[in-house]
């Protein structure tokens, strides 16, 4: 019997390496794939378990917006007005509809906010987002974005605590009773603004804005971003927030002065805090 002669002995053998890597290679990819897939499964399933009752959620949102300007003219004259959009947000907790007593797991440790994205269809202005006092609701008030992106949130456990707390920082109750105050404001979307002599009486709210000829589709926005809460039990919740500041309508919208809007009824679970696997 003939014995095979190969007449390139190492570029076979080299051949032979090659389709010995790529069968290993191919082999592990199938094990590593099917492995991925198991522990995504599994995962899935935890977080499904976990979130199967709701201890945070959304229970009410108010919008308040309105119009002002910064009247820089040296006599106030009204001849350098620099016109300003804002909208007030107070988002209520429900913590007591999977758990009525207060306790560990429905009590707040620590509260911020981050991931913060504001979206409007024009570049007009400058887009800030941050706490804003609650007793100043409805009101104009200048604001500065926060620090590093993030609003962290000081919890009041105590009623000492509470006769003492600066509530121009940011603040919430461990028992959710108060809500969440945030202020949006656009800031300078017209620079310099006169009042001519056309214009016979001028209101600092959303009427500015008309008087501007400012298009309220340009300067409506979406807001976007996350709440993170922890609890006593040291287990973590995050809500991803996603608010819609249409400021036009058929009936004029902001044009009219100013815009309440609200959710008052907010059921469904895009409304409920995702608990967090740690």
């Amino acid at each position: 019997m003939k014995k095979i002669k190969i007449k390139h002995e190492k570029t076979f053998l080299a051949f032979l390496i090659i389709l010995l890597i790529f069968v290993v290679f191919c082999y592990a990819n199938v094990v590593y794939s099917f492995y991925s897939r198991e522990e995504f499964v599994k995962s899935s399933l935890r977080i499904a378990n976990q979130n199967q009752d709701s201890v945070f959620r959304i229970s009410k949102i108010l919008l308040y917006s309105s119009a002002d300007a910064i009247d820089k003219s040296d006599n106030k004259s009204l001849q350098n007005l620099d016109i300003c959009q804002y909208t007030d947000i107070a988002i209520s907790i429900d913590n007591t509809s999977y758990i009525q007593d207060l306790t560990t797991t429905n009590t707040i440790q620590e509260l911020y906010i981050d991931n913060i994205n504001i979206k409007t269809n024009s570049d007009k202005g400058t887009k800030i987002l941050n706490y804003k006092n609650l007793n100043n609701f409805a009101k104009f008030e200048e604001l500065s974005n926060p620090e590093d992106g993030k609003i962290n949130f000081n919890i009041i456990n105590t009623n000492e605590q509470n006769e003492t707390a600066d509530y121009n920082l940011p603040s919430f109750y461990a028992d959710c009773s108060n809500p969440i105050s945030l202020g949006y404001l656009n800031k300078d979307i017209v620079k310099g603004f006169s009042v001519n002599e056309q214009i016979n009486s001028l209101v600092f709210n959303g009427k500015l804005l008309q008087a501007a000829n400012v298009n309220l589709d340009e300067i409506s926005y979406t807001l976007n971003f996350d709440i993170h809460i922890k609890n006593y039990d040291n287990d973590t919740f995050v809500y991803h927030a996603s608010i819609n500041g249409n400021l036009n309508n058929e009936s004029g919208g902001l044009y009219n002065g100013y815009l309440y809007q609200g959710k008052n009824s907010t059921s469904g679970s895009e409304y409920d805090f995702f608990k967090e696997i740690s």
